[in-house]
C-alpha cells in the first residue's frame, strides 16, 4: 500500500505527467496530410492514450479525403494509425498488452491462424523510447505495413491480419475504448 502512495503521489506531483492534452498533440506535430502508395491521405483525428493519470502515447488516424472517419474500419479503405510515443515502454509490455486484447477480441482458432504472422510483426517492435513513431499503414493493394521511425520494417499482404492488428485500436473492446471514439468520431 506504501509503494501505491507514493506512487500515486510522484505521479500527481510530475508536472510533465499530468501535461495538456493538446499540449502532447503539438509535441506529437502530426501532419494534415500523408502520402500512403501515391493516394493523399488527411488526418481525420488525433488524440492522447492517457492510462492511470499518465500521458502513454498520441494517436492520428489517415484516410483519404473523401472518407468520414468513420468509414475508416471498412477493410477496403486506405488507413494510416500513427502513434508517437510520450513514454519509455519496453517490448515485452507491447506485446503483452497485443496478445491480452487480441486473446480478447478474437477467438482461439483466428489466433492460431495468425499466430506466425503476428509472430513476425512483433518480432519487429524494439523498446520503446519518448519521441519514437509507429505506424501502420494499410492499402487494398499492398496489404499492411509496420514503420518504426519512419523506416517500413515488417509488410504483409494478408488482409486478415491488417483487419485484426489494426483492430488493436480501431475496433471494439481494443486497447483503449475512449481512443477508439476519439480517432474514429466525426
Amino acid at each position: 500500500m506504501h509503494k501505491l502512495l507514493a506512487l500515486t503521489s510522484l505521479l500527481l506531483l510530475s508536472p510533465a505527467l499530468l501535461a495538456n492534452p493538446d499540449e502532447r498533440l503539438h509535441e506529437a506535430n502530426f501532419a494534415a496530410q500523408t502520402t500512403l502508395q501515391r493516394a493523399s491521405l488527411e488526418r481525420k483525428n488525433q488524440s492522447v492514450l492517457r492510462y492511470l493519470w499518465v500521458d502513454v502515447y498520441a494517436a492520428a488516424l489517415y484516410a483519404q479525403p473523401n472518407v468520414s472517419a468513420a468509414q475508416v474500419v471498412d477493410p477496403q479503405r486506405s488507413k494510416r494509425l500513427e502513434l508517437y510515443y510520450l513514454r519509455n515502454i519496453q517490448r515485452g509490455e507491447v506485446i503483452e498488452a497485443a496478445w491480452t486484447t487480441l486473446s480478447r477480441q478474437h477467438d482461439t482458432a483466428t489466433l492460431a491462424h495468425l499466430r506466425s504472422d503476428l509472430d513476425d510483426l512483433h518480432a519487429n517492435v524494439l523498446d520503446i523510447d519518448p519521441g519514437d513513431r509507429y505506424a501502420l499503414n494499410y492499402t487494398a493493394a499492398n496489404g499492411l505495413s509496420l514503420e518504426r521511425n519512419g523506416k517500413v520494417v515488417f509488410t504483409s499482404t494478408d488482409p486478415e491480419l491488417a483487419s485484426v492488428y489494426l483492430g488493436l485500436w480501431l475496433a471494439p473492446n481494443g486497447l483503449s475504448d475512449s481512443l477508439r471514439s476519439s480517432l474514429l468520431d466525426g
